[in-house]
């Protein structure tokens, strides 16, 4: 497997297993060009983060057992969508970032400048 690259330029970092996160499902922060959300932000979510998605029809919360999804609470770590992330900032409640987790490709949405005021 070809590794893969976080916003820093080192190899990307799991994210979380326990809830397992990411677009493949395995730990980690890692797209593909079938990804068009990218899902590359590995967050520390908060309340505020949650309800925001929440209000933009993003349900993270609510657990989907027929998707193996067990609904996140705050203080979980999950990849979630960099416009997502992008537009919780710009309303003013973006949650922290873990920058060695989260995947170099979600420059094309957020600056690093941005993600770094916002890291763990």
């Amino acid at each position: 497997m070809i590794p893969s690259f976080n916003v820093l330029g080192g190899e990307l970092t799991e994210c979380s297993i326990d809830p397992l996160t990411g677009w493949f499902r395995d730990g980690c922060c890692n797209t593909d060009r079938n990804d068009t959300s990218l899902h590359t932000i590995c967050c520390v979510l908060t309340e505020d983060f949650l309800q925001f998605a929440f209000s933009k029809g993003n349900n993270l919360i609510t657990p989907a057992p027929e998707f193996n999804f067990p609904g996140l609470k705050p203080g979980d770590q999950w990849c979630v969508c960099a416009q997502t992330w992008q537009d919780a900032y710009d309303e003013g409640v973006a949650c922290s970032v873990v920058l060695s987790s989260t995947h170099e490709e979600t420059l094309q949405v957020v600056s690093l400048e941005t993600l770094q005021k916002f890291a763990t």
